[in-house]
């Protein structure tokens, strides 16, 4: 568990340290004018997660076949040759085609969730996995912030070496350090070829986990893009940029402390409970965000809002993983990967509209209602679940 916490770690943040300094790598490598700089970057660094998303179900289905270790091997080892390779790209094109192969046969993270989720006593699911979605919060908030230091120090191209050289000694780690026991699934493997939404006897528990991940991220990427621009009413010009990267960290640092413990407390009260608990929490600490007069206001709230979605994800996917046949594990946890990512795709799309047509109050009372109906949503089928 703890050589997937550092890889995920590792991973992520060689995949979000680049944010910094993108746009002045996109110059460097031909890319002329200011709206086509912005465009690219946008490009760019999106593709990655967008090609993990299409490939998280396959690399998931490959893992029931063949192992979940085989494929963090296999991952690790090509993002450290894609993310190493992008430091010797000549052109746009060639950035561009690196950053869509490290999102297609990356997927160290979703597979370190699936081979804890699989290997681990289901009595004790919701704490390793709460542990580990550590390494990934850990990755995505000081990624950028390694990304604003090291191309100082290194150099920009010098930067994506390091950062291949540390996840091939990741690699290294996950090769010589994990010990996955198979015997559990190899029984699975014939079925797993027939499909393993066959393989599942009720099938309600798994949809309800897919609408969830996917509302969570919905409802969190909705409101991030918009917070720069919502706190130029909040706080002096010279102060919003500053205070923007202090709202982000705070939500990132609330998940971080409270992680493993909602883990721990799913384990005891069942994932079920802690995620409509989690999701009614998040709902009302979004009201207050709508009315706030002031930036310190909005870093409490947001700090507040981290340590309750934190219960969220490890929760879903214990119960995911209590729900599904061990052979069919990694397909389902990897469709849950991909429900992620379109909610990604769909938050600052939607957050933009709501907050361009009816103002940026309303974004936090849409987002509230998605939030307050999931709890509801989990609350029926857990319930009707409960009965049958």
């Amino acid at each position: 568990m703890y050589v997937c916490l550092v890889g995920s770690f590792t991973t992520i943040a060689a995949m979000t340290m680049l944010l910094p300094f993108l746009p002045v790598y996109v110059e460097q490598l031909g890319v002329v004018g200011h709206a086509a700089i912005v465009q690219w970057s946008g490009v760019v660094f999106g593709v990655t997660f967008l090609g993990a998303a299409i490939m998280a179900p396959i690399w998931g289905r490959v893992a029931d076949l063949y192992g979940r270790k085989i494929i963090l091997m296999r991952a690790c080892l090509s993002m450290a040759i894609c993310i190493a390779s992008i430091g010797l790209a000549q052109n746009i094109w060639q950035l561009f085609a690196l950053r869509i192969a490290t999102g297609l046969l990356g997927g160290y993270a979703s597979g370190a969730v699936v081979l804890v989720a699989t290997q681990t006593p289901k009595s004790h699911t919701g704490w390793a996995l709460g542990t580990l979605s550590t390494g990934v919060m850990a990755g995505t908030l000081l990624g950028p912030l390694i990304g604003g230091t090291l191309p100082d120090l290194i150099g920009v191209r010098e930067t994506f070496f390091f950062a291949g050289g540390a996840i091939f000694a990741a690699f290294l780690a996950t090769t010589f350090l994990i010990r996955e026991d198979r015997a559990p699934f190899e029984k699975g493997v014939r079925k797993v070829v027939q499909g393993a939404w066959a393989m599942i006897p009720d099938r309600r528990p798994v949809l309800t986990m897919l609408l969830t991940g996917m509302l969570l991220m919905l409802a969190n990427m909705s409101i991030e893009p918009i917070i720069t621009v919502y706190l130029t009413e909040l706080v002096p010009p010279d102060r919003v940029v500053f205070t923007a990267g202090l709202v982000m960290a705070a939500s990132a640092v609330g998940s971080i402390i409270t992680a493993p413990h909602l883990g721990k407390l799913s384990d005891r009260i069942g994932a079920w409970n802690v995620i409509i608990l989690c999701l009614s929490v998040c709902g009302a600490l979004l009201i207050p965000q709508a009315f706030v007069t002031s930036g310190w206001q909005l870093i409490v709230l947001r700090f507040l809002m981290g340590m309750s979605l934190a219960g969220l994800m490890p929760a879903v996917n214990a119960t995911i993983r209590h729900s599904v046949p061990q052979g069919a594990a990694g397909t389902i946890l990897g469709y849950n990967i991909s429900a992620q990512y379109a909610g990604q795709v769909i938050g600052p799309m939607a957050g933009g509209f709501v907050g361009g047509h009816f103002g940026m109050r309303a974004v936090f009372l849409t987002t509230t209602a998605i939030m307050l109906g999931g709890a509801v949503v989990n609350f029926v089928v857990s319930r009707r679940m409960a009965r049958s």
